[in-house]
């Protein structure tokens, strides 16, 4: 097995097939994982996790060459003769690595490059395994096997970097421009103070407004609402990076920060206008709010029946200002000690990897 594989001048000895699992909902050349609380395409800080951690959320094959150095087979790969345009990371944290231009179709059998994107993108140490003598590459980022460096590319720097394939993520240009959106979802799961100030903390939301929608009347006052004859719930409206967070983790944190068998009504607060509501604003958000519902529904996660109601959105208005951020200006106040601090430490501790730094 050695002999062909030295004459290849390889990046290592397994012979075990893998290919690339790279699922890209790109924007601005980014890959959404959720899975992965350590993957980012933005965020180069150096990472410190333990291999323990690591196979909690990087696929099997993926674990094997990233952090034991296994190498995939040549020629099994996808990307070793791509001439895509695009941007490739690291697979296991997000780093930017190489870019298309960097790329030469090499007859080795791997991915091979001739220059890194910069100096802190790869990294090298000395590899004497097999009874040779190599220069192991490693992400900057998270120190993940990506395969090794020699001295027979071409021109101008001379170096062949000889990736795995299954080590690298690509996105290819265009992709994410064509992706280039925040995408908005409205929900209403009582007090709106309690369901801004969670979703305040979740990574990937960009802005929380609190405010009312499903109402009969145009822009309505919060006295007006509290009546309970408007017609309106009081909802927050959540814009948030796709390639960060998407719409089935937006909603599990919904349906576990509040209770949707409770028509309305959360806790002390009742009336329609704290119903448990998803206001959707297209046919997606729709099949995928009845979806999860259908699941909690069939898994009996809750005693009694989810009443949430699925609403199309017709308009969304915002509240008055110091309604905005409410929990964050009125910490002390008797509500949000006993009301919304128990939400909030029940989000963070189901959801303590997706938490904002």
């Amino acid at each position: 097995m050695i002999l062909p594989l030295l004459a290849l001048n390889a990046c290592g000895q397994s012979t075990k097939s893998t290919e690339l699992i790279s699922k890209s909902t790109a924007m601005e050349n980014t890959i959404n994982k959720p899975g992965n609380p350590y993957y980012s395409n933005t965020d180069t800080t150096k990472l410190n996790v333990s291999n323990a951690e690591w196979k909690k959320v990087l696929s099997p094959d993926l674990y094997a060459v990233s952090r034991n150095a296994d190498t995939e087979r040549a020629f099994t790969g996808k990307l070793w003769d791509s001439e895509a345009k695009g941007t490739y990371f690291c697979a296991a944290c997000g780093n930017k690595l190489f870019r298309s231009n960097q790329k030469f179709v090499s007859s080795c059998g791997w991915p091979s490059f001739f220059e890194q994107e910069n100096k802190n993108s790869v990294v090298f140490k000395d590899d004497n395994s097999y009874g040779m003598r190599r220069i192991e590459a490693l992400c900057g980022r998270c120190d993940g096997h990506l395969g090794h460096l020699f001295d027979d590319g071409p021109e101008p720097t001379g170096k062949r970097y000889c990736m795995n394939s299954i080590a690298l993520d690509f996105v290819p240009d265009g992709v994410a421009a064509n992706k280039n959106k925040l995408e908005t979802i409205t929900l209403g799961g009582g007090c709106y103070w309690c369901v801004e100030a969670v979703y305040e903390n979740l990574k990937g939301v960009q802005s929380v407004v609190s405010g009312f929608a499903g109402g009969k009347n145009a822009n309505p006052t919060y006295e007006e609402v509290c009546t309970g004859t408007t017609g309106h719930a009081e909802v927050v409206q959540i814009t948030y990076d796709p390639t960060v967070t998407n719409i089935d983790e937006i909603f599990k944190v919904f349906f576990t920060v509040h209770d949707p068998t409770t028509l309305n009504q959360q806790g002390a607060d009742v009336g329609t206008q704290y119903r448990s509501v998803i206001f959707y604003a297209n046919k997606e958000q729709k099949n995928e709010a009845r979806s999860i519902i259908e699941k909690l529904s069939s898994e009996k996660v809750y005693s009694n029946p989810i009443v949430t109601t699925l609403e199309p959105l017709t308009q969304f208005y915002k509240a008055e200002d110091y309604h905005q951020n409410y929990y964050q200006n009125n910490k002390n106040q008797p509500y949000c000690e006993m009301v919304i601090q128990p939400k909030i430490e029940k989000f963070e501790k189901v959801f303590k990897d997706r938490l904002k730094k």
